[in-house]
């Protein structure tokens, strides 16, 4: 959700920061701009409605500077147009911000300076920044920052020039991330190291309440609240500029899922221990005893994350036969829930920033509960804010909606509750049985996504449909609910996801031909009572594609997967149904990758 990138050094700051802000387009945006300065000074700003492409276009062949800012805007205060898009300027045009977040006493802030004589240019909140920076007397930019800063509520990532100050960027950040890129004689800026890891893999990670000063050979970090310096050391980031290529494929979507075999073969590497049929976790931080005294599981996250926690609940209480249950983060944060101190809460995020997960982890701990993250970003803003967690190791995920992130993290949640099942009251052999199932998961992956040119056909059937109903029962619901959300996601046709022992009480209702039923059929002990959900379909005159272990005989066309075991089976009866929202899409000529309206990571309420 929004993208900021920074750059000063010696090369011509342009192309770079135009580089950086394509390598964040997966974040989603409708605007774009850049305002750079060189060492004469002034600032030279352009920006333009639409993708990076018309932002590149709309720039004069003379624009060169060795220092600049750009972003990539997702519209929450004012539509998405060239005035609104970022960076914005103080009134004379000294003053550039870019920012990521929302600022909450904006309109009491705005309503402020135009009393003092302010022309405001924009509908943004960010606005104020610019003029509360400019209107300040301190001496250095720093202090002017800090004490724009001071009178702002709300969250955000900036990045600012001055052109009194052009030999640095200053950067801020609360409740948005920025990280910053060394280099040789250079320094970059970003929301996202996907920015960066073409120029550099050392990157400092900034915390909340945390700024930073920039210049070509030097960066210093300090708190926003007194200046004082603060020891932020670099670490050196695993990925590489070809992990956010797409490979041959033609989306990010198409190569993410196709990944799918050796991501999850990565989260299971290095972890199982067979002579005690368990898995290792060292990243817990969470003993044998205190893994016993835990009373029940909660588990805490946003669409496809909270997904995935609800099929990490049913394995959790399945394999080590504690109270679990998933839900929102987003509703949980504001319901005023009881924090129970025998309660291990679990916080899921795929970047490890969402807000509304990030807020509920800072609620828990303050409330003094133990909170564990399952995050694919290592040293997000979640992964150092909890306890101890697991990381998933999905490596780099570019389209919008999630694929790969999700399968690993269902699996990871599988290693979580084999864990702790191990320290209770599982079985050796049930552990042994649990680690085979394991193992099997990226060649049954492998052979799923091998039979592609079915699901393609069959995307071709549906994809004209008006709507669609996704149906499953205890363990295949999660799964529903999953591909109910990435069919809406990519391809815009409305679909909803019921429990299938819920048809008779309201659903029923929605069958026709036009409304086709996705039904998750395992064959597990809930198998005959599935079957009995799609007569109840078929004498209503409603066409069925079954996902299921073996051959459907009242579904239309079923999707047969490998069978694992019963615990494990919903990682693999999600795969085809990604593929049948992808082929759906494609048919209809979706932007896959970047669906409307969405953003990869939401950092914002």
């Amino acid at each position: 959700m929004c993208g900021i990138v920074g750059y000063i050094g010696r090369r011509d700051a342009a192309p770079l920061l135009l580089e950086g802000l394509q390598r964040l387009e997966y974040r989603g945006y409708d605007s774009a701009g850049v305002a750079i300065t060189g060492k004469t000074g002034g600032l030279k700003t352009v920006k333009a409605k639409g993708r990076v492409r018309e932002l590149d276009a709309k720039l004069p062949k003379r624009f060169a500077g060795t220092t600049g800012i750009a972003h990539t805007r997702w519209a929450t205060h004012g539509a998405p147009n060239d005035t609104n898009a970022h960076p914005h300027l103080d009134a004379d045009g000294k003053v550039a911000v870019v920012h990521n977040g929302i600022i909450d006493n904006a309109t009491d802030l705005r309503t402020r300076l135009i009393a003092e004589g302010v022309e405001f240019r924009s509908d943004t909140d960010t606005e104020v920044l610019p003029h509360l920076i400019a209107r300040s007397q301190a001496p250095t930019l720093e202090e002017k920052v800090r004490d724009a800063l001071r009178h702002v509520e709300g969250t955000y990532g900036i990045a600012v020039l001055h052109s009194d100050f052009n030999d640095r960027i200053v950067v801020a950040r609360n409740g948005s991330p920025v990280v910053l890129g060394i280099g040789e004689k250079e320094m970059f800026v970003a929301s996202d190291i996907a920015a960066l890891v073409s120029h550099t893999r050392q990157i400092v990670t900034l915390d909340d309440g945390e700024m930073a000063t920039i210049k070509a050979d030097d960066y210093r970090t300090y708190t926003t609240r007194e200046g004082s310096r603060t020891a932020a050391s670099p670490e050196t980031v695993e990925y590489e500029a070809a992990s956010y290529d797409m490979g041959g494929h033609d989306t990010y979507m198409h190569k993410e899922m196709s990944e799918q075999p050796e991501a999850v073969d990565r989260v299971l590497r290095g972890r199982i221990e067979d002579r005690f049929a368990t898995v290792h976790l060292g990243g817990l931080n969470l003993d044998a005893r205190e893994a016993r005294s835990i009373r029940r599981v909660k588990i805490l996250g946003c669409g496809t994350s909270y997904h995935a926690g609800m099929v990490g609940a049913q394995m959790i209480e399945e394999l080590a036969r504690i109270p679990a249950d998933a839900e929102p983060a987003s509703e949980f944060r504001y319901r005023n829930a009881v924090v129970d101190p025998d309660t291990l809460y679990v916080a899921v995020s795929q970047s490890g920033e969402t807000y509304d997960v990030l807020a509920a982890v800072q609620e828990l701990k303050r409330k003094g509960a133990r909170v564990l993250g399952v995050v694919n970003v290592v040293g997000s803003a979640i992964a150092r804010e909890t306890d101890g967690g697991v990381y998933v190791h999905a490596g780099p995920e570019v389209c919008v909606v999630s694929t790969k992130c999700f399968t690993n993290t269902t699996v990871a949640f599988a290693l979580l509750a084999l864990h702790l099942g191990r320290i209770r009251d599982l079985s050796v052999s049930d552990g042994k049985r649990i680690i085979e199932g394991l193992r099997k998961l990226p060649g049954q992956i492998a052979e799923i996504l091998a039979g592609e040119d079915e699901i393609r056909k069959l995307a071709g059937e549906f994809a004209h449909a008006r709507s669609m109903l996704f149906i499953g029962r205890v363990r295949g619901y999660p799964v529903a609910r999953e591909a109910s959300l990435k069919l809406k996601e990519i391809s815009y046709i409305h679909a909803e996801a019921y429990p299938a022992s819920e048809l008779k009480h309201g659903p029923l209702a929605l069958i026709e031909p036009d409304v086709p039923t996705v039904a998750i059929v395992p064959s597990d002990d809930l198998l005959e009572k599935n079957r009995a959900a799609l007569e109840e379909i078929k004498a209503r005159s409603g066409r069925i594609l079954a996902v299921a272990h073996e051959k459907q005989e009242k579904a239309d066309h079923t999707i047969v997967v490998p069978q694992n075991e019963p615990e494990l089976d919903p990682i693999l009866m999600g795969i085809p149904l990604q593929l049948l929202a992808y082929h759906t899409a494609k048919e209809l000529d979706r932007d896959i990758d970047k669906p409307r309206n969405l953003a990869k990571s939401v950092t914002v309420e």
